[in-house]
């Protein structure tokens, strides 16, 4: 029990550091390549960590029994000898798992944009306006816990090599902290181009901030595109736009949905 409990406490403390890394490195950059994007955000800053230093206990207790189970009982699929699949396997776990993730993302996302769950839980992240790097884990407990299971599950069922985790882990931290950050470190060729029809960077997540009835993939824009919901890429709110009174709302440059939306995550004309 006792090695039970360090390795939660363990993982905890790593999903914290590592929030702390790459939210702070990256809002770091954004201060120096825009200085006014953060200006007068330090309340807003202050709750986002705050959230998102409780929702790394959360992501932190699963990951750490699933990582006591793997050592101690076998539970998992993780594998470490490169022989043990072939190494054609490797890549194609990386994507079965960002696909899977990507999957149960969009459904429950979409699922707490209707009023009740919104209320309880997804409001905490969509005060965040406009949301900044710090927002990436900037969630109600409950929302936590949904994302939270997702990886400790998945390992449970699908073989990985653990190098092949750590790149999981590696995208689905960089992408959830770039994809809040308020400006688009990807080339614009590649937004633009075939291959960002298909893919979810920030100025196609910061629509979602904005009409919150859209855009609710994380990875990629399969389920979005498949559903009606891809409303194309957004433009990006200037700092304070909301407390200022100023609606800002991307025009997209796909296809546009068929109502606007109300910040209570409804859109008008619907119960």
């Amino acid at each position: 029990m006792v090695a039970l409990l360090l390795s939660a406490f363990a993982m905890t403390v790593i999903v914290g550091v590592r929030y702390l890394l790459t939210s702070g490195g990256f809002a770091l950059w954004t201060a120096r390549r825009f200085p006014q994007r953060l200006a007068g955000q330090r309340a807003q800053v202050r709750r986002e960590i705050g959230w998102s230093l409780a929702s790394a206990a959360i992501y932190g207790v699963p990951a750490g029994v699933v990582a006591w189970g793997w050592q101690q009982r076998g539970w998992t699929r993780i594998y470490t000898g490169a022989q043990d699949f072939p190494l054609w396997w490797l890549p194609l776990s990386i994507l079965a798992f960002l696909l899977a993730h990507d999957t149960w993302f969009y459904w429950t996302h979409r699922w707490m944009h209707r009023p009740k769950p919104f209320r309880i839980a997804h409001a905490v992240h969509h005060a965040s306006k406009p949301p900044t790097a710090w927002a990436a884990m900037s969630f109600h407990p409950w929302e936590a816990l949904t994302g939270a299971v997702v990886i400790p599950l998945l390992v449970l069922v699908i073989p990985i090599h653990f190098a092949a985790l750590g790149v999981v882990l590696a995208v689905m931290t960089v992408m959830g902290v770039t994809n809040h950050m308020g400006w688009e470190m990807f080339p614009r060729g590649l937004v633009h181009g075939e291959i960002g029809q298909w893919l979810i960077t920030a100025s196609h997540h910061e629509l979602h901030h904005q009409r919150y009835r859209c855009n609710y993939g994380l990875y990629f824009r399969f389920w979005d595109r498949l559903c009606g919901t891809d409303a194309g890429l957004g433009k990006f709110a200037p700092a304070g736009a909301v407390r200022t009174g100023r609606h800002v709302t991307g025009r997209g440059d796909g296809a546009a949905l068929g109502a606007e939306c109300e910040p209570d995550g409804q859109r008008r004309g619907t119960p």
